[in-house]
């Protein structure tokens, strides 16, 4: 398991901004709200730091943020780094020529979609999201990075839960780029 190289305090800060909502979306499931850590510039701040320290060392040339809350932690990031930043949204929501990929849910299937030109041969893309769960978002990423010609640099994430097969489920579609967790619930 690899975790980002942020401190125990940075860790903790994170965590103690993280508040649980019991049975939200549906009974039964604690849903991570991470608002009260957006709305804390302190924690928001160490945040983007720690993502932007990977994004450097992965050598990423290209920040790809995932539908809805990985545009929020993406998009400062990719500021802050000096580079690009690239929203892969769910199917239907860009204008224009996209790559589209297809994946398996639960029940059923749902497709994410990138600009066509956004990424190109030569590009080494950072992938950032809020929460790996199941995995299928993220690996369906990956094929529409490695799509467009693009190499995967890194995955990074806010939270992990260790409960369910995310990272087991993207462990052949990262072909040895690394995925960062910066919390593992």
């Amino acid at each position: 398991m690899t975790f980002a190289s942020c401190t125990p305090e940075v860790r903790e800060l994170l965590l103690s901004r993280i508040t649980d909502v019991t049975d939200y979306p549906k009974p039964g499931v604690v849903f991570k709200d991470i608002t009260p850590l957006l709305a804390d510039p302190a924690a928001f701040g160490a945040l983007t730091d720690t993502l932007v320290e990977l994004a450097d060392r992965y050598g990423a040339t290209k920040i790809v943020g995932l539908e809805a809350r990985g545009f929020i932690l993406a998009a400062p990031v990719a500021v802050k780094a000096g580079i690009g930043f690239i929203p892969v949204r769910k199917a239907g929501k860009l204008p224009g020529a996209t790559l589209a990929q297809a994946y398996e849910l639960e029940y059923g299937t749902a497709e994410i979609e990138v600009h066509a030109e956004d990424l190109s041969t030569g590009d080494r893309v950072m992938v950032i999201d809020d929460v790996l769960a199941t995995g299928g978002t993220a690996e369906a990423s990956l094929e529409l990075i490695r799509r467009a010609g693009a190499e995967v640099a890194g995955v990074a994430v806010l939270m992990e839960l260790s409960f369910l097969p995310g990272r087991a489920k993207l462990a052949g579609a990262l072909a040895g780029a690394p995925l960062d967790a910066l919390i593992v619930v």
